[in-house]
């Protein structure tokens, strides 16, 4: 599927917790170190992590620590990538991710690539974003269809999440990716009706009676 490119490069942020607008889509750029408060439910921690390779000590868990001054550091062959597994199909609206090129120089990815499907063996890419240097949490959708609104992109519904690391900034080799998190949908209205409504990630993942 082809897709276009992001070009998201950092700019100047609000106050430490301020969450950053979105307008029409495009990427949100928020500077601060510590993971930006931003409306859509994080639906990363229901899923199995795992990593094309890192050093000791700076693997998965430092992508989701909320620790600025960790990173994952992978310790192989190129592509790198990150693998997020769910144990059923979700729908996944966009990822926010942590890079910094004024500490890692060369470490630094400039280009990612996502992938999603139901298993390993049938990922499609979906997404392609190119960065510019940046430095701090960027966040944008996973998908590049447009919702019916024109304005928004469409929620990819998958089992499986991949983000390869195409290319690095100075043709670096190994890279460093600071922090990552997968976010679903905003809330609809769809269940305006019931007085009991499931509307947290948990409860969506195992609604259905067995």
């Amino acid at each position: 599927m082809a897709s276009p490119n992001i070009n998201a490069q950092s700019s100047p942020g609000g106050p430490q917790h301020e969450a950053p607008q979105s307008v029409d889509g495009m990427p949100l750029i928020h500077s601060a170190r510590t993971p930006p408060v931003l409306p859509w439910p994080d639906i990363g921690r229901l899923a199995k992590w795992s990593v094309s390779s890192y050093k000791f000590g700076f693997g998965t868990e430092c992508l989701r620590d909320g620790d600025p001054d960790t990173f994952w550091h992978s310790d192989g062959p190129q592509p790198h990538f990150i693998t997020i597994e769910f144990p059923r199909k979700v729908a996944i609206q966009k990822i926010s991710i942590y890079l910094s090129w004024p500490q890692d120089d060369s470490y630094t990815p400039s280009t990612l690539a996502i992938r999603a499907g139901t298993g390993p063996s049938d990922l499609q890419d979906v997404r392609v974003a190119t960065l510019d240097k940046p430095d701090g949490w960027i966040t944008f959708d996973v998908s590049s269809e447009p919702d019916e609104d024109g304005h928004t992109f469409k929620p990819v519904h998958a089992y499986v999440l991949q983000i390869i690391v195409v290319a690095n900034h100075m043709s670096g080799k190994d890279t460093h990716i600071r922090g990552l998190r997968v976010l679903g949908p905003l809330e609809d209205h769809a269940s305006d009706g019931d007085p009991f409504p499931f509307t947290s990630p948990p409860f969506k993942m195992y609604e259905t009676i067995r």
